[in-house]
């Protein structure tokens, strides 16, 4: 079963910036699964933030963070990223990447948050925006 680990969050002041890490666990590749970002606020749902195809043409991003936020993908280290910009306090939460593979029907949806949740799901990393 696919296993995913998510790196990369920290303690950092509004306007700051963290790049995120979503790699695959040993012996398992990501090429062929379409990838998200979701996160979760204390005492909130948890929500879709950004999401990315299996081979990196399509990209989705939620209102509140388009145009701050970047994801990436390099299928060779076997990554996926999330660019974060211009932090503020609201960003704050735990960050989550999902895995669907691409071959399942609606997988895309599901990784951009839409429809049936995605399958797979790493342990999560926090993000903490404040002075």
């Amino acid at each position: 079963q696919l296993q995913l680990v998510e790196s990369g969050g920290g303690l950092v002041q509004p306007g700051g910036s963290l790049r995120l890490s979503c790699a695959a666990a040993s012996g398992f590749t990501l090429d062929y699964y379409h990838i998200g970002w979701f996160r979760q606020a204390p005492g909130k749902e948890r929500e879709g933030v950004s999401c990315i195809s299996s081979a990196g043409g399509s990209k989705n991003y939620g209102d509140s963070v388009r145009g701050r936020f970047t994801i990436t993908r390099d299928n060779a280290k076997n990554t996926v990223y999330l660019q974060m910009n211009s932090l503020k306090p609201e960003d704050t939460g735990v960050y989550y990447c999902a895995a669907a593979p691409s071959s399942a029907p609606s997988s895309y949806d599901a990784v951009c948050g839409l429809g049936l949740g995605p399958g797979y799901w790493g342990q999560g990393t926090q993000v903490t925006v404040s002075s």
